[in-house]
């Protein structure tokens, strides 16, 4: 095993669902098995690896998870991800109790307690409570991963993170980073953002995009394309109240649209999550299919299922996005931070070529290889 020298990164998270847990459970993962650790994307960063994240704090709604440390939060209901590390003992960051705003829709209140919320009865706090706890637990970094929809309750917890002095990094498809009048926010008060919401490690999105890409490498014409995502977990649940959805439909589209040299009209892509079965859990089965012509008009069409462990997919992009938000705070940076963004995010300010987005993240961080 190999120690780091870099200091701890102290991060505070907002929404100890699913995400949350496989986040948990990869630092600990990390720091039990050091380079034996399986999966990891760049081992190194700027000086920081995974084990080098440190929760000091987190926030939540649920009355199971409210009161109690991050790792036993990470384990409550109606988290379902899978448990690779179950060693959680270390992780003692309490969980807070947040304001609900809109984290909690009306659909989600009507829904089984095992697969849904249940909200405390404790308490919330207000705007001053939130950045006093961030103050006091000496948080560097906030990461957001509330429910899709969120869009009160993530600009909360953004105006939290400007007050407090925390780097931001935003998981989901609310646009923050992506947002003029919230980058110049963020400009003016000297803290660096990173976002919006997260490419998974190996996901849909991301083979998605290189298909499209090969195609155009290769000659091809893409006529239409769809990627249709079931799954059964929290995020699958609430993705069914379609209110919900617009910027998440939004993002995952523009994360294809911009890796083809011509877009398609809105009626020839679709894209995004497509219905909720219970017992797939944490599971996500995506159904990818592209239909185009090749040399002389002729016809030709591909189809992709890819199945993978959605949380888990997400928290290794977490990890490193982090890292970024610790490098950028350490250079003194604010704003959007767009070279260790593009790589990262489905829907970043600026939208680079996977290859390209990968070398301005190698070269952001001092690296000159993963």
């Amino acid at each position: 095993m190999t120690g780091s020298s870099a200091r701890p990164i102290r991060t505070a998270i907002v929404g100890a669902g699913n995400c949350a847990s496989s986040l948990v459970q990869g630092i600990a993962y990390c720091r039990a098995l050091g380079d034996e650790a399986i999966g990891v994307a760049f081992p190194t960063l700027g000086g920081y690896r995974p084990e080098d994240v440190e929760i000091v704090a987190a926030f939540d709604v649920d009355a199971r998870k409210v009161g109690r440390t991050v790792g036993e939060a990470a384990l409550a209901l109606p988290n379902c991800t899978e448990v690779f590390h179950k060693d959680l003992g270390t992780m003692t960051a309490p969980v807070m109790r947040g304001p609900d705003l809109d984290g909690v829709s009306a659909f989600m209140r009507n829904q089984a307690p095992d697969r849904s919320f249940v909200v405390s009865q404790e308490p919330a706090l207000d705007k001053a409570g939130v950045v006093a706890a961030l103050r006091e637990a000496r948080a560097e970094v906030m990461i957001n991963f509330l429910p899709v929809g969120s869009i009160e309750a993530t600009e909360f917890y953004a105006a939290c993170a400007l007050e407090a002095g925390c780097a931001f990094v935003n998981g989901i498809p609310v646009f923050i980073a992506s947002d003029p009048a919230w980058a110049e926010r963020f400009r003016k008060a000297g803290v660096p953002i990173v976002g919006d919401d997260f490419k998974a490690q190996f996901g849909a999105t991301i083979t998605h995009r290189a298909l499209a890409r090969l195609a155009d490498m290769r000659g091809v014409k893409i006529d239409k394309t769809y990627q249709l995502n079931v799954g059964g977990n929290t995020d699958f649940l609430n993705m069914m109240d379609m209110d919900r959805l617009t910027m998440k439909r939004e993002s995952k589209t523009e994360a294809v649209q911009t890796a083809m040299n011509s877009r398609l009209s809105d009626n020839e892509i679709r894209i995004g999550p497509s219905d909720y079965v219970p017992w797939l859990e944490d599971r996500k089965v995506a159904y990818v299919r592209l239909e185009g012509r090749l040399f002389g008009g002729v016809r030709t069409h591909v189809e992709m299922r890819l199945e993978v462990e959605d949380s888990p997919n997400a928290a290794a992009m977490a990890l490193i996005a982090i890292r970024c938000a610790a490098i950028a705070r350490d250079k003194g940076l604010s704003g959007p931070v767009d070279d260790a963004s593009a790589f990262l995010f489905k829907h970043p300010p600026v939208q680079f070529e996977d290859a390209e987005g990968y070398a301005r993240l190698l070269a952001f961080a001092g690296e000159t290889e993963a």
